[in-house]
């Protein structure tokens, strides 16, 4: 931090700001996720993910979340509600977490398949091979149904696969229960009996499944006889039989589940067992899993590159790994997408040759599916084509949350697309033979399919759909389209102001602020009301070229550049330098594949060589290919003279026999 005072009174000014600083680093670092040690979950990672649920004495239901996504964030305390709320059920079925936004964890989301947040996941137990486990798509998500289903998925275990723990769930007979009566035994005995539809019995038997001094069961209320002796005139009831051979009517002020559990569990000589409990949170949280973030001082009425370029890095390096293969309309939406931000991104030259030769890319392929693994090689420019290079860092800037979890990657998403919007419209003409320059809504609804496709937030993408569906195709101009996005902007951050999801520090409010345009603010018969000329002619000076700052922009040599210092290639996150992902790693097996395919196909193809050679038209020529055209050349010119010299020299034999037979 720079200083233009060297007295006494500001170095303690610096001294205190950088003593808050540093305490705020050390909560940022401690939640870096939703779901902390703390909460009654188990937190799970790429390392322990497959261990905790294969072969598991218990069964799971795990949840694939994302930090960033914003239903993920609201969706959570209802998570550690029902954690909690089945705590005692543990033995026999365990909650579980795994966030995808985590670095550490982007292949083994990508494994599971996982393209939505958040996914639900059931895994049985005594499962002794790999599972991708069984999804729960229900749309009601609320906790006593999420409970209920867990209820059941345990009773769909096989005699084989029952979590040894887990007592029996099915009713047992009328008869059983009738021979209670009388007999004296050295625990008490507890018999819910319920309809056929209710989850009361099932719950409390799991809730007390932890318990020593007590058995209880369930029986259903269908049998009138069984009513009749045990006095029960409405369901459900409780009955229980004591060790002396004492029974009766369980006394409880509500008949519901809570009531009879805490009812059974404060009975005499009934007491929790001292049973290890198969949690792994232990294994699961691993030290320092909460990545350090320093903040940054940034203006906020710039928009900075490095948040644009951190936003296609987790857009195509992250959240586009989910999707193993890219065909049909996933291809189409990706294609058009890759034209778009090819044409219209203001950045660095080499972001932009990196965009344009992606776009070159698909666009020669004759190929209806590709590989993303190709994809990413290209991305990583691991054919070593000089110029173009992408940063392989999460760089948050004016995106940057109070909390790791907060903003992020989807504020990066909207300034993009903003900037998109504001340099079509500024810029008509880039979209020139693509396509899509006749189109106002090119971006609009490029960004529409974009998240209805790959967008990791599945309920954000239903959302944005509705919008889209209300009003996009009134957008007639690039203006409109503009002031559209900006209006459907506004209308989220009024929908999720109070909510989890937002930042305290960057509270969700009208945007632009009055102190950054105090023109866009009227009033009108007391009420507020916008000037959406001004409105347009601030955002497009605002997400316009001239006021996207490089600071804190990494480069491809350097750790950054523009004002931050430089790190050593050592320091940087682990994972992204890894050889399976380096930029200049000189192996490529997608692209090699799909050179020979395209060779097979077309005759043409992408030359892959170890060393660099000259790039043309977005492709990598090596020395020897360039080799190959010289002998190629050559040779076609001296077929064309010898051709030539053969034809002149027959054509005069002809002439000369013509003219003899005249004479």
């Amino acid at each position: 931090m720079a200083t233009g005072s060297s007295s006494p009174c500001s170095i303690a000014f610096l001294l205190g700001l950088y003593s808050l600083f540093f305490s705020l680093f050390i909560c940022w670092t401690q939640a870096a996720h939703l779901y902390s040690s703390e909460d009654p979950v188990t937190i799970l990672h790429s390392g322990t993910v497959k261990q905790t649920l294969q072969n598991s004495s218990s069964a799971w239901l795990v949840q694939f979340y994302s930090s960033w996504c914003g239903h993920c964030i609201q969706y959570s305390p209802t998570w550690k509600a029902l954690a909690g709320d089945v705590k005692d059920w543990e033995p026999a079925i365990q909650i579980g977490v795994l966030d995808c936004a985590d670095e550490k964890n982007f292949d083994v989301c990508k494994e599971f398949g996982v393209h939505f947040y958040p996914t639900f996941r059931y895994f049985k137990a005594r499962n002794n091979k790999f599972d991708l486990g069984k999804p729960y798509r229900g749309a009601n998500r609320e906790l006593p149904t999420v409970r209920q289903v867990m209820v059941n998925f345990l009773q769909n275990h096989s005699q084989e696969e029952w979590p040894p723990a887990c007592p029996p769930l099915e009713s047992s007979r009328s008869s059983d229960v009738l021979a209670l009566l009388g007999k004296k035994k050295q625990q008490y005995t507890a018999v819910i009996i319920e309809d056929e539809n209710s989850f009361v019995g099932r719950e409390v038997i799991l809730d007390l499944m932890q318990y020593d001094g007590l058995t209880v069961m369930r029986a259903l209320g269908s049998d009138a006889s069984l009513l009749e002796k045990l006095g029960i005139l409405s369901l459900p009831a409780g009955y229980l039989f004591h060790p002396n051979g004492k029974h009766e009517l369980m006394k409880v002020h509500k008949t519901l589940r809570f009531f009879f559990s805490s009812f059974l569990k404060l009975l005499p000589g009934v007491r929790r067992r001292k049973l290890q409990s198969p949690r792994s949170s232990d294994l699961a949280v691993q030290e320092g899993d909460a990545a350090a973030t320093v903040w940054k001082e940034f203006d906020k009425s710039k928009v900075y590159m490095a948040d644009l370029e951190s936003g296609l890095h987790f857009l195509l390096r992250i959240e586009l790994a989910s999707h193993q293969t890219l065909e049909g309309k996933e291809l189409e939406t990706f294609k058009d997408f890759v034209t778009v931000i090819a044409k219209l991104f203001p950045g660095q030259q080499p972001v932009v040759k990196l965009l344009e030769t992606l776009l070159e890319w698909l666009v020669s392929l004759p190929l209806d599916r590709i590989p993303y693994d190709a994809i990413l090689d290209l991305v990583n420019n691991k054919m070593r084509i000089s110029g173009m290079y992408l940063t392989n860092k999460l760089e948050w800037v004016g995106c940057q949350g109070s909390q790791p979890a907060l903003r992020r990657y989807p504020c990066s998403l909207w300034t993009l697309f903003h900037t998109l919007t504001v340099q079509a419209a500024e810029r008509p003409d880039a979209l020139a033979n693509t396509g899509l320059e006749e189109n106002a809504q090119a971006v609009l609804q490029t960004m529409r399919r974009y998240i209805g496709s790959f967008f990791g937030c599945q309920e954000c993408g239903r959302h944005f759909e509705e919008m889209a569906k209300e009003s996009m195709d009134q957008v007639t101009t690039h203006n409109e389209a503009v002031l559209w996005l900006w209006r459907k902007h506004n209308t989220v951050n009024n929908r999720l102001a109070g909510a989890l999801s937002e930042d305290p520090q960057f509270p969700k409010t009208r945007w632009p602020t009055p102190d950054l345009c105090p023109a866009c603010h009227e009033e009108v018969e007391g009420l507020h009301a916008w000037n959406e000329k001004e409105v347009l002619a601030f955002l497009k000076r605002h997400y316009g070229a001239s006021n996207i700052s490089p600071k804190y922009t990494a480069g491809p040599e350097e750790g950054t550049a523009g004002g931050q210092e430089d790190k050593e290639p050592s320091e940087q996150k682990p994972g992204w330098e890894d050889p399976k992902y380096g930029a200049h790693s000189p192996k490529s097996p997608y692209l090699e594949k799909l050179q020979g395919k395209e060779r097979q196909e077309e005759g043409i193809g992408l030359h892959k060589e170890a060393k660099p050679g000259m790039s043309f038209l977005g492709l990598g020529f090596s020395n020897i290919d360039l080799s190959l055209c010289v002998l190629m050349y050559v040779s076609s010119g001296l077929f064309l003279m010898i051709m030539f010299f053969f034809f002149r020299m027959r054509s005069k034999r002809w002439k000369v026999r013509h003219n003899r037979f005249s004479i």
